[in-house]
């Protein structure tokens, strides 16, 4: 709850890749609150009231996630609402003369799109998930220490870039910065 608050304000994208990793720790602690007190909550410092506000916080993602059936796999509509105004800002910014070096960034990129896209035959995914499920599985091979070939590096490095100016537009327009019309 706090690191999610900071990374909203702070940097959308990894906003919600540490959220698609609540939901998976929510998945590997059986949704179960107690386990979630034991190996995550109990380890913030933090006075026993903020450790309260995040027990209400887990338990309510995991509401969330049971009433809306991403139990198993996918994400409640809270994380999807981001991509889809993540999506709205891309299509403005490709649509603004303003944004050339953002379309510039979004065509070095689109090839990877495509061939994650290709690859995984996901072609109802939106772009941007693809860019983001491509940052997530990297993040997690990492932590497996899983090895990562030299062209999946390359791609995850220019789809980081890609995500990072989109998240930075992001911020910009949150505070009322970006002028996108002439």
């Amino acid at each position: 709850m706090i690191i999610a608050r900071r990374k909203r304000k702070e940097n959308i994208a990894e906003y919600l890749l540490y959220m698609w990793q609540v939901e998976d720790l929510i998945r590997a602690n059986g949704f179960d609150i107690d386990s979630i007190r034991r190996t995550v909550i109990a380890k913030y410092a933090q006075p026993e009231e903020v450790k309260g506000e995040i027990t209400r916080w887990y338990e309510e993602l995991i509401e969330m996630m049971r009433s809306e059936g991403v139990t198993e796999k996918g994400h409640i509509q809270l994380n999807k609402n981001v991509i889809i105004a993540l999506t709205d800002l891309h299509l403005r910014l490709l649509k603004s003369p303003k944004e050339m070096v953002y379309s510039a960034a979004y065509y070095k990129t689109l090839p990877y799109i495509v061939q994650l896209r290709s690859k995984a035959g996901s072609e109802n995914v939106s772009e941007l998930e693809t860019c983001f499920t491509a940052v997530y599985g990297y993040l997690m091979l990492k932590m497996q220490n899983h090895e990562v070939s030299a062209e999946t590096l390359e791609g995850i490095k220019q789809i980081s870039l890609f995500l990072a100016m989109l998240s930075e537009k992001y911020r910009a327009d949150s505070n009322g910065e970006l002028n996108l019309e002439d």
